[in-house]
């Protein structure tokens, strides 16, 4: 999977999730530790994305972490 396929994965599946889809962003960025994608909702959909117990969080990521090519680390950060 490319650097944008991540990104457009997480954008789909927030945009999904959220009741004000006009508001994610998504910001990507590679660094020596990997690749870092920033989600920002609305502050209202904040629970939305987060999920019980950070559920629905940890589940994005480990969306994101199967599509990585071996050896690539990627975080996901939302604000």
């Amino acid at each position: 999977m490319t650097a944008p396929n991540r990104s457009g994965l997480v954008d789909y599946v927030a945009r999904s999730l959220v009741e004000k889809p006009e508001v994610v962003t998504i910001a990507e960025s590679r660094g020596r530790s990997g690749v870092s994608i920033r989600l920002h909702v609305a502050p209202d959909d904040m629970g939305r994305i987060i999920g019980k117990d950070g559920r629905i969080a940890n589940a994005i990521r480990a969306l994101i972490r199967v599509g990585a090519s071996q050896g690539d680390r990627v975080s996901l950060d939302i604000d």
